[in-house]
C-alpha cells in the first residue's frame, strides 16, 4: 500500500520519527527487565545536576526534580521523579511519597501558571504491564491538555503534534519554577 490517502484511506503507512532512534538504543533491555537494575536516564540526571539545563531539568531540591519530557505526548508534559530511584511508589516511605507529591504541586502550579491549560492529566505507569518505560524509577506525568489537542491529526493521522520546541518550553517552565505558589 502506498503512502497516500487515495492508497490508504486510514492514514500514512508510516511516520517517519528519526530523533526516536537515539531514545530507542539507549534503552538497556536488562534495565526494561528488572525492575531494580540501575543505569535509567532519571537516575543519571540525578546525579549531574550541572547538566540540568541540557537534561531539561526545571526545577530540582534536595528530594528530587521536574523535568521536561524529552518525547512529550503533548506541549509542556513534565517528568516528575524523586532522586532515589525505586520500582514502586509503596517502595517509598510516607516521608519520601510526601516529598513525591510535594514536587507534583510544585509542577502542576509551573504548568498551571506557564501554560494555562484547560486541563492536566496527571498519573503513574508502575511496572512494564501498566507502560512503565523506566520501571526501576518511578515517576509522576503531568500531561497538560486543551480541547482539540487531539484532533484529525491524531486521528487520521495517528501522530499529534506538537507546537512548541523542547527549548521554548523550557524557557517558559524556568521563569515560573522558583515561585513556590506560582499560581495563573
Amino acid at each position: 500500500m502506498g503512502n497516500n490517502a487515495q492508497d490508504n484511506p486510514f492514514g500514512p503507512d508510516a511516520i517517519w520519527a528519526p530523533w526516536r532512534l537515539e531514545y530507542l538504543e539507549k534503552i538497556d533491555d536488562t534495565a526494561r527487565a528488572r525492575p531494580d537494575a540501575g543505569g535509567c536516564f532519571l537516575s543519571d540526571y540525578w546525579a549531574r545536576p550541572q547538566d540540568d539545563e541540557k537534561n531539561l531539568v526545571v526545577h530540582r531540591d534536595e528530594h528530587g526534580f521536574v523535568l521536561l519530557n524529552a518525547y512529550p505526548y503533548s506541549n509542556g508534559h513534565l517528568l516528575v521523579a524523586l532522586g532515589e530511584g525505586r520500582g514502586r511508589l509503596l517502595d517509598y516511605t510516607p516521608e519520601q511519597r510526601g516529598h513525591l507529591w510535594g514536587l507534583v504541586d510544585r509542577a502542576m502550579a509551573m504548568v498551571e501558571t506557564a501554560l494555562e491549560p484547560q486541563g492536566v492529566n496527571v498519573g503513574i505507569n508502575q511496572g512494564r504491564a501498566a507502560g512503565a518505560g523506566v520501571p526501576g524509577h518511578l515517576h509522576v506525568h503531568l500531561v497538560p491538555r486543551w480541547g482539540g489537542d487531539v484532533n484529525f491529526m491524531s486521528v487520521v493521522g495517528g501522530v499529534r503534534v506538537i507546537p512548541s520546541s523542547l527549548r521554548a518550553m523550557y524557557e517558559r517552565y524556568r521563569l515560573c519554577a522558583d515561585r513556590p505558589n506560582s499560581q495563573r
